[in-house]
């Protein structure tokens, strides 16, 4: 299995300022390092290179994504004003998304990272890619930035996989805490792709990705929300993907996968309440994996979101790669029996409920 990694120092240079975590400094917010720095990302590459799995991936090379190629998604009243604020000295993209001089072309590589990774794919180059991007997209809508994303990188990346490389049915996949309400935006009415958002019920954007958004238009049917209840587990979230996910792809059969892959669902992060661990991901890497073999002869992307614990997100990311890979390497992750050990990672009967729900959309799939 030949898998391809996506990385580039510039990524790490994205400036998202000061602030109290997620919210701006100032008032009585006393100035500190923001949630979305680099930390967590970086580490994921240290620990791939210290594990000696880093040696045996393929070293994908990022581009940029060209303006034709992002305003396929975003207004290009959107991208001439961030451009304008990263040629001066930065400035806000929207809400919560403040961005420091020279990031709109950071965020250029990070959609041509993600582009390049499905064109690796498409190009039997590697079997499967991970895009390890910054900075995120899956909340940036058409005329808005919006929860650290200036771009929608899988958005546009999807829009090159139809437009420019003509495939007919493309499938996401977002699994990070957090709704992925641009990408849902991106396609809502567009029978072709297939939006599933795995997320904390009502965590951010606040009010977005309720079970009963299930697209518009010719696209109804093909959007599923499974808004999980907060303190979800590895039961809940293996639950969705055998009763929802898996069969939904299976019924879609797209050509590619695509996943918008936040590691903020991990037990100990500071953004979301859910009770994942690095074998949750590599579970789930698994299943995507083998139904991905089954539809799109294992034509698999992973493009980086979310996952603010630096200290546990760089072994939910190997665990991934582990699996993508077939590779296992002699790092063993400390943290996975604290988070493990955690009450309530059994499903619940209140979340088996929601997914019962969610499992009823899959009928809608043609």
């Amino acid at each position: 299995m030949a898998t391809g990694l996506v990385w580039h120092e510039r990524y790490m240079w994205h400036d998202t300022r000061h602030a109290g975590g997620p919210l701006p400094a100032g008032g009585w917010i006393e100035p500190h390092v923001h949630s979305e720095n680099p930390d967590s990302k970086r580490r994921i590459r240290n620990l791939l290179d210290a594990g000696g799995l880093l040696e045996q991936l393929v070293h994908v090379e990022p581009r940029d994504a060209t303006i034709d190629e992002v305003c396929r998604f975003h207004s290009r009243a959107y991208v001439d004003k961030i451009q304008a604020l990263s040629d001066d000295n930065g400035g806000d993209a929207g809400f919560l998304t403040a961005f420091g001089p020279g990031s709109f072309e950071i965020a250029l590589r990070s959609a041509g990272g993600t582009i390049a990774a499905i064109d690796a794919v498409l190009d039997g180059a590697v079997d499967n890619c991970y895009a390890l991007v910054r900075p995120p997209g899956h909340h940036a809508i058409p005329d808005s930035g919006m929860g650290f994303c200036l771009l929608g990188n899988i958005a546009i990346a999807v829009h090159h996989a139809r437009q420019a490389r003509g495939l007919a049915r493309v499938a996401v996949v977002d699994w990070d805490v957090h709704h992925g309400n641009g990408t849902q935006a991106a396609f809502y009415d567009d029978p072709s792709v297939l939006t599933i958002s795995l997320h904390q019920d009502n965590c951010f954007p606040p009010g977005s990705g309720p079970i009963s958004d299930t697209g518009s238009g010719a696209g109804a049917g093909y959007n599923i929300n499974i808004p999980l209840p907060p303190g979800s587990g590895h039961g809940a979230y293996l639950s969705s993907f055998e009763r929802v996910v898996v069969p939904a792809l299976r019924a879609f059969r797209p050509e590619l996968v695509v996943i918008a892959s936040g590691f903020d669902a991990s037990g100990m992060d500071p953004l979301g309440r859910q009770l994942l661990h690095s074998e949750s991901y590599r579970e789930l890497t698994r299943l995507v994996m083998d139904v991905a073999g089954e539809c799109c002869d294992g034509r698999l992307v992973m493009s980086h979101e979310g996952g603010y614990s630096p200290s546990v997100v760089p072994f939910c990311g190997l665990a991934v790669l582990e699996q993508m890979s077939g590779i296992r390497t002699a790092v063993d992750d400390p943290y996975l029996p604290l988070i493990a050990g955690n009450a309530g990672q059994d499903l619940q009967p209140h979340q088996a409920a929601l997914i019962d729900q969610a499992a009823a959309l899959v009928a809608q799939i043609a």
